[in-house]
């Protein structure tokens, strides 16, 4: 591998992964696994402390999270903040499968002018969620 090379991302791996902060991050876990469909891929700690956790999109992608810690890199960010838009091709199906699961929608389930369908919601810590259809626009390359 050269030095170029250790800039770039493995073919199918995520390049970008937002992080949470949780006062109880077991319970996050287990709330967007049940909620939003992510599926545990990692889990580093002892008891209820989460170090490092790692989960996969249902559709793509991943999120970071962990539980509030003073020697963690982001112990300055508060616990239940933070936005994340997820795209998925069900917002219907996803829609009712997070209300069931207790999330608080704050955006009901609606067609957008810009040809999205989607939804959002907070998490139980109040971490605001969004899903839709809208990929991004189009751009060259």
């Amino acid at each position: 591998m050269t030095e170029t090379d250790a800039h770039v991302p493995p073919t199918g791996s995520t390049a970008i992964w937002p992080n949470f902060v949780y006062r109880d991050a077991p319970a996050a876990i287990e709330f967007l696994c049940t909620a939003f469909g992510f599926t545990e891929v990692a889990r580093y700690g002892e008891g209820s402390t989460v170090d490092h956790a790692e989960l996969a999109g249902p559709e793509g992608g991943g999120i970071m999270l962990g539980s509030v810690r003073p020697e963690s890199s982001l112990h300055t960010l508060p616990p239940g903040t933070g936005a994340a838009y997820l795209v998925v091709s069900d917002p219907d199906t996803l829609y009712e499968r997070a209300k069931a699961a207790g999330a608080v929608v704050t955006h009901e389930l609606q067609n957008e002018d810009y040809g999205s369908r989607g939804f959002a919601c907070r998490d139980p810590e109040g971490v605001h969620w969004s899903f839709g259809t809208y990929a991004g626009a189009r751009h060259p390359g």
